[in-house]
């Protein structure tokens, strides 16, 4: 659905629950923003749409039929729109915080936002702080994340460059993708490759540069029964484990410290030792912490945070 469209449905719902009486179709289209003022006809397809996806999604948009008036009039009435009272534990409201967090940080601030303005208008307290310790563990910040949900959701083919694990050249992929999986504090897109012709998971941190769609909307089509979270789990126990070896300042880098062993330094400095498997997830936590954090083994670590950060001046 595009934005415009999204727009002018919102905008109808919020006329018609504002309005103290029915309105007429002629009301409604000089009230409501993205009616055609000069058309006639078209105006007239564009709403009978427009109440038939309200109803369609569970929004009763009623019709009143006046004796004495010439035309009916709708409206949504409240009781029959509002939700019933909603209760929430303490730990269920602390996991609303956190996902409205997660979907701030892909980009989706502002559906994220609207959904816990409407919870805590029905008296839902959402206690995001609460989940504040969590945060780091789900990290949407890669670029390439927006493109490849929405590509997901249009069921659309994307293309990009990818540069595998332990290489520094940069190959172009053009992916069918099924699903965006979190695992680990690490995402994943899970597809068909077209070059491969078969199956593949990519890290969205090994993706460089734009995702670009390519073709129509609806052209891909997930096959029946595939599990993408248990690829994305044999793909992850398929790395070895190894060791990193990262410099923190004192009293910073909690997260660093919470997931390593921690051994005390000098100059204001701790050593943190964090086990790993993929050199691009430890590069993105250190790189997160700025200048609290320095690798200090293995090269392959030190170098992908040098690329990250020169990505980030460039």
């Amino acid at each position: 659905m595009s934005r415009r469209k999204t727009e002018r449905l919102l905008n109808l719902v919020i006329c018609l629950l504002a309005t103290r009486r029915p309105l007429s179709a002629e009301q409604i289209r000089h009230a409501v923003p993205g009616y055609d003022a000069g058309n006639d006809e078209a105006f007239q397809r564009m709403f009978e749409r427009d109440k038939n996806e309200l109803r369609e999604i569970g929004i009763p948009v009623e019709v009143h039929r006046d004796p004495w008036e010439d035309e009916p009039g709708y409206r949504i009435m409240r009781q029959a729109y509002e939700l019933p009272e909603i209760t929430l534990e303490a730990d269920e409201a602390a996991v609303l915080g956190l996902a409205a967090q997660v979907w701030q940080r892909a980009n989706l601030a502002e559906a994220a936002g609207g959904a816990l303005l409407k919870l805590r208008a029905a008296g839902v307290q959402t206690d995001e702080s609460a989940a504040g310790p969590l945060e780091l563990r789900v990290d949407t910040r890669d670029p390439a994340f927006p493109a490849l949900w929405e590509a997901v959701r249009d069921r659309r083919v994307v293309r990009f460059d990818y540069r595998a694990a332990g290489s520094e050249v940069m190959l172009t992929r053009t992916v069918e993708p099924w699903g965006v999986v979190s695992r680990r504090g690490r995402w994943y897109v899970v597809g068909h490759d077209r070059e491969r012709g078969a199956p593949r998971v990519f890290r969205l941190s090994r993706i460089s540069g734009p995702v670009a769609p390519v073709g129509r909307s609806g052209a891909v089509v997930v096959p029946e029964g595939v599990d993408i979270r248990s690829m994305v789990g044999h793909r992850d126990s398929l790395l070895p484990e190894r060791t990193a070896t990262v410099r923190v300042r004192r009293d910073t880098c909690q997260w660093l410290r919470q997931v390593g062993a921690v051994r005390p330094g000098e100059d204001g400095w701790d050593e943190v030792t964090v086990e790993f498997a993929d050199p691009e997830w430890v590069a993105g936590s250190v790189v997160a912490f700025g200048a609290d954090a320095e690798v200090i083994d293995p090269p392959d670590v030190r170098d992908a945070v040098i690329r990250r950060l020169k990505g980030a001046i460039a």
